[in-house]
């Protein structure tokens, strides 16, 4: 079982580890795909003003975009899920997991860059900024992954997947054969979106401390805050809906 989860627009700065190369990222026989991408982003931020940036990135802040627009070939790296930051981060506490989860999570949780497109949560990434949505010119980068990504991520992934993404992350890959769990959080009998994030994060972190490795297993167990309203099922997808309690 594979778990999929969104990045966040914010990110932690630094990395001990090795600059952008094939080794840092899972795949590594679709590198050049990725490379693709890596390199018309490149070239987006060498041939832009600090000004063209600004807008691109969406920062007023002049001397951020300045730190962004330096190229990605040689920072440093860190993991993935120790780069993002924010709500969902936030619920996770990864630097306070157990080693046994930690690897839970580096193994099992595969998140949705918008740069990068999939990458597992141990892969190796920089500190980079790159709009949800944002467009690269002549390539929209969330179909170019779906396109060349689909079928080694089905392969990978296997039978069983919860789904923790926002929607906008099904841009880039479309869940067909495995069967999928998936959430909607509501509070007072309405749907939230910000907690969303906060109690997905939630979710991983309950996953990962209790080394869940099936949805038959996820179901058995209860989650401290959230309580089981209903079950929808439509095709292989079983959608979860949890009132937040507390």
């Amino acid at each position: 079982m594979k778990i999929l989860l969104a990045p966040a627009e914010t990110k932690n700065s630094g990395g001990t580890q090795k600059s952008y190369c094939k080794e840092n990222f899972f795949l590594e026989e679709l590198f050049d795909k990725r490379d693709e991408i890596f390199n018309k982003n490149e070239k987006l931020l060498d041939s832009s003003s600090i000004e063209e940036l600004s807008k691109w990135f969406g920062l007023k802040n002049l001397d951020e975009v300045k730190r962004y627009k330096q190229t990605l070939k040689d920072k440093p790296t860190m993991k993935a899920i120790q780069r993002y930051n924010g709500v969902a981060f936030d619920a996770i506490e990864y630097e306070s997991l157990d080693k046994k989860s930690q690897k839970y999570i580096d193994e099992n949780v595969i998140l949705f860059s918008n740069l990068f497109g999939p990458i597992k949560a141990d892969d190796l990434i920089p500190d980079y900024k790159y709009k949800q949505g944002a467009k690269l010119p002549d390539i929209v980068v969330e179909k170019f992954y779906l396109e060349n990504f689909t079928k080694a991520l089905d392969e990978y992934i296997g039978e069983e997947v919860i789904d923790l993404r926002a929607g906008h992350y099904e841009k880039f890959y479309k869940v067909k054969n495995a069967n999928v769990l998936t959430f909607k959080f509501i509070k007072d009998g309405k749907v939230v979106s910000h907690w969303a994030k906060h109690y997905r994060g939630v979710l991983l972190k309950h996953l990962a401390k209790n080394n869940i490795s099936s949805i038959s297993n996820f179901m058995e167990t209860t989650i401290e805050g959230l309580k089981l309203v209903e079950i929808q099922e439509k095709k292989n997808i079983k959608l979860v809906i949890m009132e937040i309690s507390n």
